[in-house]
């Protein structure tokens, strides 16, 4: 069964930047799916930025430019670099995993399975 736990959430001014870190387990083979979503107050969970082991990317228009995702292998963690953040940044940020997911679905939250419990994230103006 997969695992992820996320971390590196906090608060800070527009502008400024953040790396948030989601570790994860339980991969059984060389196919994965990770992905990033944010869940603003009152409003729907939005993906953010997705991966998987054919070497796709999925990325939200919200944030082309200004957020980036890297994976360490060694470590089993998916990192997110936000930087350029601005107030409608402000969201709990997710990390979602599955065993695979298709380039085109990176960036559905039902196509993933597992969930961490969030990591908040707060921009100020």
């Amino acid at each position: 069964q997969l695992h992820v736990v996320e971390s590196g959430g906090g608060s800070v001014q527009a502008g400024g930047s953040l790396r948030l870190s989601c570790a994860y387990s339980g991969f059984t083979d060389s196919s994965y799916a990770l992905a990033w979503f944010r869940q603003a107050p009152g409003k729907e969970r939005e993906g953010v930025i997705g991966i998987n082991s054919a070497g796709s990317i999925a990325l939200s228009d919200s944030v082309k430019g200004r957020f980036t995702v890297s994976k360490d292998n060694a470590k089993n963690t998916l990192y997110l670099q936000m930087n350029s953040l601005k107030p409608e940044d402000t969201a709990m940020y997710y990390c979602a995993a599955n065993d695979w997911v298709a380039r085109q679905f990176l960036l559905a939250a039902p196509r993933y399975n597992y969930w961490g419990q969030g990591t908040r994230v707060t921009v100020s103006s």
